[in-house]
């Protein structure tokens, strides 16, 4: 039930974020289905603090429907081991906001007959930590994808200038050399990229060493993504 990695990587990434993430402290009496939150669950959850009773109906009422089956299957197998668990589930707030919450928490037993009777532990929030982590994401997405087009447009026009072609005529050379090599296009085109802009090449190289490398390409030696941004390429051709 423990799903530490997710839990881990949120809670890092709340920390991470310089800001002190909202925690808050409960308890759940397991016999009777009730909370006892402090005021920053009230809070995290859209109430003010005391304006509800919360119960574990309420609680899975507010998760998010894709969350709702797992949670509610952390918490039952929680109160029948009393194990140490923790979760990241989304929850609809009050207000209809999407908050995502880290929770962790054990098990505490009654000293004579040995039943888990309630499971106490903390909810931290890690909405924006998440919201910005998901920001970088998309941010780095959005440049690698723009490394990868600036690839493709030096490779075209380092064929351009061999083979005398248009644009769409170069594309299609560097479309067919893709599909023989079974290797996409973009990465095809960093590795022309890279091969072209070797220090040692002294001049523009001929059609039909471009075609041999094409044939029998040297793959760029950090991986794809790199050398799509190095600029010596065709502006090197001058």
């Amino acid at each position: 039930m423990n799903e530490s990695a997710p839990f881990d990587e949120a809670v890092e990434a709340a920390l991470a974020s310089g800001a002190k993430p909202p925690v808050g402290r409960y308890r759940l009496d397991l016999r009777t289905g009730r909370w006892a939150w402090s005021d920053e669950v009230y809070v995290m959850h859209g109430f003010q603090p005391g304006e509800i009773v919360p119960t574990t109906e309420m609680m899975l009422s507010h998760k998010h429907p894709e969350d709702r089956a797992r949670v509610d299957g952390v918490l039952r197998t929680a109160a029948a081991t009393g194990e140490p668990f923790s979760s990241v589930h989304r929850i609809y707030d009050a207000h209809g906001e999407i908050r995502t919450l880290a929770v962790t928490g054990q098990g505490r037993q009654d000293a004579e007959s040995g039943e888990v009777t309630e499971l106490v532990g903390y909810f931290i929030d890690v909405t924006e930590a998440n919201r910005e982590a998901a920001q970088r994401q998309a941010t780095e997405s959005i440049r690698a994808s723009a490394e990868r087009r600036a690839a493709i447009e030096q490779a075209k026009g380092v064929l351009m200038v061999a083979f005398g072609v248009d644009a769409e005529g170069a594309f299609d050379r560097l479309r067919a050399a893709s599909n023989q090599l079974n290797v996409p296009v973009r990465e095809l085109s960093v590795w022309l990229v890279h091969w072209f802009s070797r220090p040692e090449l002294t001049a523009f190289p001929s059609a039909a060493e471009i075609d041999e490398f094409l044939a029998a390409p040297v793959p760029a030696p950090s991986g794809p993504e790199d050398g799509a941004g190095t600029g010596r390429g065709v502006l090197a051709a001058g």
